[in-house]
C-alpha cells in the first residue's frame, strides 16, 4: 500500500512524462520595483534554483518575458508575465554512486548518449532506490570537478520506461542541460521508437491523438479520455514497417511525452505491445487455439521478458557546436531474435498459421 509521502513522489516523478523538463509562469505584482530578472528569480525561487542555472537558462532563452526570451540582465517590471523553462533533478533522493557497466554510445565535455538498458531504471524513486542510471552516471562522473562550488548531479532531461530499451541523452554541464531543456520542450528533437504490437494494424500509418492520465483503478497504470475530459493532450504518429500475420513491427514518433505514452496509445487502438505485462500483451491475443502455437508464444516471451519497445534513434542540436547530432541504436539481441523467430514461424508450412484462429 502506497504511504502518503510515496504518493507524492510517485505524483512527481510521473507528472513530467517523458520529459524531465518544466516550464512555470507567473504574473508580478503591479507594485513590484525594477530588478534584475537574474536577482529576482534567485530571491523568489531560493534553494530551489541556483544563480549559475539562472545565467545558462537566460543564454538559451529560457527565460521570458510575456513569451519573449531575455538577457539575465533585463529588469522585471509591474504586470510582467515571467516565463521559466528549467529541468529538474533528482535531488529528492540520496544519490550514491554505483560501479554498474554503462553502453556509452557517445561522450564529450558537454554531454553522453547511453544506450540504456531494458531493465534498468533512470533514477531513484518508489520501488528502486539504487541500480538506476542516476547510480551509474555519479559513478562514470565520479571525477569531474564541481560545477559553480555545488555538487552537480548528472543532468537528465528525457527518459524511457524500465523494460523499455534505447537511447538517452545525459548533460555534463548547467549550460548543456539548458539547452536541451529547451530542445525536448519545444519537441524539436528527432526520436523513433521501434515497436512489436499484436495483431495486423489495419492502416499502414496514421496517428493517435488521444489524451492520456493516471488511472482511477491503479496508481502505476495510465489509460486513454478520448473526450478530452481528463488527461493531458497526448499525439502519437505511427507507421507500420513489417506485418507477421498476428503481429505487426511499428515505428511510433511522439509529438508530446506522456508517461507510458506508446504502450497506452497503441492498446487504445486495439495492439497492445507484445508481452507488455502492465498493459495486457503479456498474453495470446492474436493466433490460433493449438498448443504449438501457445509454445511458441511462451518461447518468444522467455526470450524477450518485457515489454517489445525501443528507443531507435536520437538526434539533437549540440548544445556547442550549434550542429545537429543523430544517434542510432540497433533492436537488442533478443528483440531481434524474437522478431526473426516470428518470420519463420510464419513462412513455416507445418507452424499452424493456416490452422483455424481465435
Amino acid at each position: 500500500m502506497l504511504t502518503e509521502q510515496d504518493d507524492e513522489l510517485l505524483n512527481e516523478a510521473e507528472s513530467a512524462g517523458d520529459e524531465l523538463v518544466e516550464r512555470t509562469t507567473f504574473v508580478i505584482d503591479k507594485g513590484q520595483e525594477p530588478i534584475r530578472i537574474d536577482k529576482f528569480l534567485h530571491n523568489i525561487l531560493g534553494n530551489n534554483i541556483s544563480r549559475t542555472k539562472i545565467r545558462y537558462a537566460a543564454d538559451a532563452g529560457n527565460i521570458t518575458i510575456d513569451g519573449k526570451p531575455v538577457k539575465q540582465n533585463y529588469k522585471v517590471r509591474g504586470g510582467d508575465e515571467v516565463g521559466l523553462l528549467i529541468p529538474r533533478h533528482a535531488e529528492n533522493y540520496d544519490l550514491l554512486p554505483e560501479n554498474i557497466p554503462l553502453d556509452i554510445v557517445y561522450e564529450d565535455d558537454d554531454l553522453l548518449v547511453v544506450n540504456k538498458d531494458p531493465y534498468m531504471v533512470m533514477h531513484p524513486g518508489l520501488g528502486n532506490p539504487k541500480g538506476t542510471l542516476i547510480n551509474a552516471l555519479m559513478w562514470h562522473f565520479n571525477d569531474l570537478p564541481s560545477a559553480g562550488g555545488e555538487f552537480y548531479r548528472p543532468g537528465l532531461v528525457h527518459r524511457i520506461d524500465k523494460g523499455t530499451s534505447g537511447l538517452v541523452v545525459v548533460a555534463k554541464n548547467e549550460m548543456a542541460l539548458a539547452h536541451l531543456a529547451k530542445q525536448f520542450f519545444n519537441k524539436t528533437t528527432k526520436r523513433k521508437y521501434v515497436a512489436l504490437v499484436w495483431g495486423d494494424v489495419k492502416e499502414n500509418e496514421g496517428t493517435i491523438n488521444v489524451n492520456i492520465g493516471r488511472s482511477g483503478r491503479e496508481r502505476r497504470q495510465f489509460e486513454p479520455f478520448p473526450d478530452g475530459d481528463f488527461g493531458k493532450p497526448a499525439i502519437t504518429h505511427y507507421k507500420v514497417l513489417e506485418r507477421l500475420n498476428y503481429v505487426t513491427v511499428v515505428e511510433c514518433v511522439l509529438e508530446t511525452g506522456r508517461t507510458h505514452q506508446i504502450r497506452v496509445h497503441m492498446k487504445y487502438i486495439g495492439h497492445p505491445l507484445f508481452n507488455d505485462e502492465r498493459y495486457g500483451g503479456n498474453r495470446i491475443l492474436k493466433g490460433t487455439v493449438y498448443s504449438k502455437y501457445r509454445q511458441f508464444i511462451d518461447n518468444c516471451f522467455e526470450m524477450l521478458p518485457r515489454q517489445a519497445l525501443h528507443a531507435a534513434t536520437l538526434g539533437f542540436v549540440h548544445p556547442t557546436t550549434k550542429k545537429e547530432v543523430f544517434f542510432e541504436s540497433p533492436l537488442p539481441d533478443n528483440f531481434a531474435a524474437v522478431l526473426d523467430k516470428w518470420r519463420k514461424y510464419w513462412t513455416n508450412p507445418n507452424s499452424g498459421f493456416n490452422d483455424t484462429t481465435e
